[in-house]
Formats: structure tokens, sequence, C-alpha cells
């Protein structure tokens, strides 16, 4: 195979998984990875270095965006982005010494609770009205608006939320993934902010904390450019194309389809790591 046609697939795979990650809420690292290196059969680490870069270019184009609307509650990303970071660094460092059998599996199952995760239905009306001291000390609480105006919603147990953040960060430091599933369950169900700033804040704070990562993976020499280029625009446009069908269409079916291919590589992953081929 000529480095043309590698190229021309890693494109053609990686656009495939910008518009899995941007239909199902998982984000193209779920499908890049498995894809790197269960058909091309590139390391693991490498992959995982593409996958970072990746995360961290789709982020900082789609945060923009929710961050002009004032969905996104900046004080709540950039102080947990501090959990994150800590986590992701840590992550990173034991990543590349990390067995490669090791990573494989422990991200089968990561896959497997992510798919799940992204199926099951959420609450995106109920707003906390129990104030919590910490969060009222450090003005975490905030507002966004909604089609029957500005609503305000305040922000609780965020000790509970700050541990939840480490070991997301550490997941997708060791694992090239966003982990915006962690992420989402920290800042919706423990901390109880609304659904859409949940989502909107943790795609906001997703590129700080690859680019911590990433640092560590560049460090080690992960990071291959001729690797990261089709991945990067490949995804871009995935998800460019993504958020514009969800415009349009219905996609809960798509979400079933796309867990159950989801479901089947980290199969994969785990099967291969097990038997020592990845």
């Amino acid at each position: 195979m000529t480095i043309f046609i590698f190229t021309l697939l890693i494109l053609l795979g990686s656009l495939l998984a910008g518009l899995v990650g941007s239909l199902t809420g998982l984000g193209g690292g779920v499908v890049i990875i498995p894809m790197l290196t269960l058909l091309f059969g590139v390391d693991i680490h490498y992959a995982i270095g593409a996958s970072l870069v990746a995360v961290i270019a789709t982020s900082s184009g789609s945060a923009a965006a929710y961050v002009k609307e004032g969905i996104s509650n900046i004080r709540v990303g950039m102080f947990l982005e501090i959990a994150t970071t800590i986590g992701a660094v840590v992550g990173a460092a034991v990543a590349v010494y990390a067995p490669t059998h090791f990573i494989a599996i422990l991200f089968g199952i990561v896959l497997i609770i992510s798919a799940i995760l992204s199926l099951k239905k959420r609450n995106t009306t109920t707003i906390s009205k129990s104030q919590g001291k910490l969060g009222t000390w450090f003005k975490l609480n905030g507002t966004y608006p909604t089609a029957d105006g500005t609503v305000a919603y305040d922000v609780v147990r965020v000790p509970a939320g700050f541990l939840m953040m480490i070991i997301a960060g550490a997941i997708s430091g060791l694992l090239g993934i966003g982990s915006g599933a962690l992420k989402v369950i920290a800042m919706d169900n423990i901390m109880k902010l609304p659904f859409k700033v949940s989502t909107t804040t943790s795609n906001f704070m997703i590129g700080v904390t690859a680019t911590a990562s990433a640092g560590v993976y560049f460090q080690r020499g992960y990071i291959d450019p001729g690797l990261c280029f089709p991945v990067v625009l490949g995804v871009l446009a995935g998800a460019m194309g993504g958020a514009k069908f969800l415009i349009i269409g219905q996609t809960s079916w798509l979400r079933i389809f796309f867990a159950i291919v989801i479901g089947f590589l980290a199969i994969q992953m785990i099967y291969n790591g097990i038997t020592g081929k990845l």
C-alpha cells in the first residue's frame, strides 16, 4: 500500500469517525483509535496521539459557538479544568509506559460504558435550586438562555464533581478520548447543572484536557504529523456534517445502530488485548 492510498483511507475513516462521534455524542476518538489499531495496524500510542490532536481541533471549533451563545458555564469549566488537567497529565504519563494490551482492554471497557451512557435518556428540564455553599462561594451558579427566557441554576456537590473530573481527565489522558460522557455525568448527575449546560461546558473543557495529555505524548514522540493531518481533516469534516444532519434528521435509530457498532469495536479491542495482538 502506498503512502497516498494509506493517507486517503485514513482520511475517509476519520470522516466516518467524526460523523459517528457527532451523531452519538461520544466523540470521534471512540472510532479513530480502533480503526487505526485494528484496521491499519498503527501502534496504539500513535493512535492515541492522533486522536488527542483531533479532539483538540473539534473541541476548539464547536466550543467557541456555545460560549458565544452564552450556554457554557465558563467559571465551572475553568474550575473543573484544574481537575481534568491533573488527571490528564497523570493518565498520559501512565499510558506511555503501560503495556499496549492493557490499554486496549481498558479502552474496550470504556467504549462499552460510553455506548450505554449515550443511549440513556437524560432529564433535560430539572433545574437545581438547592444552593451549595461552595458553588456560591466560587460563584459557579449561572444562567443560560432558553426559548422561554433566561433560566437560573445552582451548582451543588462541588467536591464530588471535582473528584469525578480527575477520573475523567485520567481516562482521557490514558486512552486518548474526550471522556465527555464522564464529564457530563459529573456536571449533570452530580453537580446538577442543566443538561444543555453540562454538554456544552464539557465540550469547552475537552480541548484543554486533550492538550494537557497531548503534551506528554508529544514529548515521548507519539505525535506523528503524517498521521495526525488526515485524521484531523477527516474528523472535522465529519463532525460538521453530523452537526448539520442533527438539525434536519431523526437520530434515535442512528444512536442505536452506532452503539452496536461501537460495542463490536469494543469487543474486538478487548479480544485483541487479551490475546496480545495489540
